[in-house]
């Protein structure tokens, strides 16, 4: 099977390593221009994959795309201008939007059927993590219109969108590690948020394994 084959067979599972791929490599190439673009080159072939795990479910492609193909070119000016507040405003405008739908398309994906898939288990981890990459965009919006919303142990403010996506997995996981906060109310009612989706997504992602569990073995019986 091509790669290519391999994208279209198993989207969810693309996507996912490919998240994984801008997680491990983002620490080692964000603090030059050539590394922000090799970055942002990825992150464009994570968004075109997020399109195809969406062609695979009963969402609207067509949404995606529309979303999507912004949010690829703001990719790459947030790669050029990195610090430019209308560009990280525009560039969350349009990856929030993309994001969420991206989840809550795999999400119906999960309960289209009484049958799980091997894509529909990595639909489970996509769909989580393409929330938290949401609201890492949220949070690199919400400290350009509210300067200071955020900060680390060693700065007052100004975080790169690592960090606020470093933010995002603590927070929509509930580790809660505290060495990246919000610090004002709008920040932190956006943090609330995201605690409880976190909280929500895990409760129904269980509750549907176990019905499809209980349902197997009455089918059995």
């Amino acid at each position: 099977m091509t790669r290519l084959g391999a994208v279209r067979t198993h989207p969810s599972a693309a996507l996912l390593a490919g998240q994984g791929i801008v997680v491990v490599a983002y620490p080692f190439l964000d603090d030059r221009f050539a590394g922000r673009a090799v970055v942002g080159v990825v992150q464009m072939a994570v968004v075109l994959v997020a399109v195809f795990a969406v062609r695979a479910t009963s969402a609207l492609t067509w949404v995606a795309a529309t979303l999507g193909a912004p949010a690829m070119v703001l990719t790459v000016l947030e790669a050029a201008w990195p610090e430019t507040g209308w560009v990280i405003l525009t560039s969350a405008a349009f990856h929030v939007p993309f994001y969420l739908y991206v989840s809550y398309s795999m999400v119906r994906y999960l309960f289209h059927d009484d049958v799980v898939t091997r894509d529909e288990l990595f639909a489970t981890g996509a769909a989580f993590t393409v929330v938290a990459w949401a609201f890492a965009y949220v949070y690199a919006a919400t400290q350009v219109i509210w300067p200071g919303s955020f900060v680390d142990h060693d700065s007052t403010g100004g975080l790169d969108w690592f960090e606020m996506l470093y933010l995002s997995f603590t927070t929509l996981t509930s580790v809660g590690l505290s060495d990246v906060q919000p610090v004002l109310d709008h920040a932190r009612s956006l943090v609330m948020i995201e605690q409880v989706a976190g909280v929500f997504y895990v409760a129904l992602v269980v509750a549907r394994l176990i019905g499809l569990g209980a349902r197997r073995r009455g089918t059995q019986g």
